[in-house]
């Protein structure tokens, strides 16, 4: 189960994300930009973000565990790691 809560801090979004992953417990910390919203987002309001953040967290726990997963990270980096992040949440 992955939870997601955002709140906008200067340009970007910080969200912080808990994990229950089969009863293993993580906390990450992810940035969100505007240029990550336009890329990959359905919108730019609070909901779309954490909508954002959670699909991506899905994306992520398909392929590694959550216990593999950076603590704290920039979205954008998501597609360094697994390049057909772009594909998938690509508009």
């Amino acid at each position: 189960m992955v939870s997601v809560r955002a709140r906008p801090d200067a340009e970007v979004w910080l969200c912080e994300v808990d994990v229950d992953d089969d009863g293993s417990k993580t906390h990450h910390v992810v940035t969100v930009t505007q240029e990550d919203l336009e890329r990959w987002g359905t919108g730019v309001d609070r909901e779309a973000v954490e909508d954002l953040v959670k699909r991506s967290f899905d994306f992520l726990l398909e392929r590694e565990p959550a216990t593999s997963i950076l603590r704290t990270f920039d979205l954008s980096v998501i597609r360094h790691y697994f390049p057909e992040y772009d594909q998938r949440f690509g508009r």
